[in-house]
C-alpha cells in the first residue's frame, strides 16, 4: 500500500508530502509530479517518484494499485478542461481499485465559476464508487501574503469584495488537514467544510499591515470591472484567469467564504494559522 499524492511538487502539495514524511516511512509515499527534477529532493529522501501529467491518460498507466490511499490535488490549468483532466486520474485509480480517493475541492455553498470545476469533479467521484473524501478547502492566506509587493508600493489593498470576509488559512493547514485523512481511519466518503478559525475583512487586512509595517495602508473597494482592468492590466493575466479571480471576489462579497466551523482546527488538532502569522512570515521573505 502506498500514498499517492497528485501534483506534489506544487505549492500546496510540497507541503502535503512533508507532513506525511512525519507520520510514514518515505518509502509508503509516491509523489507524482510531472518534472523528475522538481521531485528530485523528495526522492532523495527517498520517496517514490511517479512522473505524470494530468493532459496525458497514459502516464497514470499502472501508477496506483489495489489498496493505495489517493490525494488529487486540483489541477490548475482553468483552460485546459480541469473536470476531463480529473477523470483521468480518477479513472486509473478506479481500475486499481485504491482504498481511498480524496480531493481537493471548494467550499460546497460556492456559487463562483471557480467552484463549477469542483462540482463536476465530486459528482465523477461518487459516480466511480470508490470510498471518497471530500476536502473542500478555502481561501488561502497566501492568495494574499504572497503578494503583498504592490500594496505596499501603493499603501493601498484593492479588492472588489466590498465589506465581504473571508474565514481563510494557510497552505500548510490544509495539508495537514489532509494528511490527517491519508494517514487516520473512519474518513471514507466524508465531505469536510474545511476553513480558518475566523474571518477577516479587507480593512482589517489593511491594518493588520499597518500594524506590522509602521506605515498606513487603507483599503479601497472597487467595482468588478475595475478590479478585472487592474487584473488583466497591471498584473498582466489572461481575461479566463482575471474572469475567474474576479468571481471569487463576488462571492467573498456575497459571504460564501466567510464561514468559520472549525473543522478545519478539528481536523488537525489544532488552531488553523491566523492571517496576522501569515503576514508577518511574508514580511520576513
Amino acid at each position: 500500500m502506498s500514498i499517492v499524492v497528485t501534483g506534489a511538487t506544487g505549492s500546496l502539495g510540497r507541503f502535503v508530502i512533508e507532513g506525511l514524511l512525519e507520520k510514514v516511512p518515505a518509502e509508503q509515499i509516491t509523489a507524482v509530479a510531472r518534472s523528475r527534477e522538481k521531485a528530485a529532493a523528495f526522492a532523495a529522501r527517498g520517496v517514490r517518484i511517479a512522473i505524470a501529467d494530468y493532459n496525458d491518460p497514459e502516464t497514470f498507466d499502472d501508477l496506483f494499485a489495489a489498496g493505495d490511499k489517493v490525494l488529487l490535488i486540483s489541477g490548475t490549468e482553468f483552460d485546459k478542461g480541469r473536470v476531463g483532466q480529473h477523470k483521468i486520474v480518477l479513472d486509473a485509480a478506479r481500475a486499481a481499485g485504491v482504498a481511498l480517493f480524496a480531493y481537493t475541492s471548494a467550499p460546497g455553498a460556492l456559487t463562483a465559476t471557480l467552484a463549477d470545476d469542483h462540482r463536476g469533479t465530486e459528482t465523477a467521484i461518487l459516480e466511480s464508487g470508490l470510498p471518497y473524501v471530500f476536502l473542500r478547502n478555502g481561501w488561502y492566506n497566501e492568495n494574499y501574503t504572497e503578494r503583498l509587493a504592490p500594496v505596499l508600493e501603493t499603501s493601498t489593498v484593492t479588492q472588489a469584495a466590498g465589506e465581504g470576509r473571508v474565514a481563510s488559512a494557510s497552505r500548510a493547514d490544509y495539508a495537514a488537514a489532509a494528511v490527517a485523512v491519508l494517514t487516520g481511519e473512519g474518513h471514507e466518503n466524508t465531505a469536510y467544510e474545511l476553513s480558518g478559525d475566523t474571518a477577516w475583512g479587507f480593512a482589517e487586512f489593511a491594518a493588520e499591515l499597518s500594524r506590522q509595517t509602521g506605515g498606513e495602508i487603507v483599503y479601497r473597494p472597487v467595482s468588478a470591472d475595475a478590479f478585472s482592468d487592474i487584473l488583466t492590466g497591471h498584473a498582466g493575466l489572461p481575461a479566463p484567469i482575471a474572469a475567474l479571480l474576479t468571481g471569487m471576489e463576488s462571492a467573498i462579497e456575497k459571504g460564501e467564504l466567510a464561514g468559520a466551523d472549525g473543522e478545519l482546527g478539528r481536523l488537525i488538532g489544532r488552531p488553523t494559522t491566523p492571517i496576522a502569522d501569515s503576514i508577518a512570515l511574508a514580511l520576513k521573505e
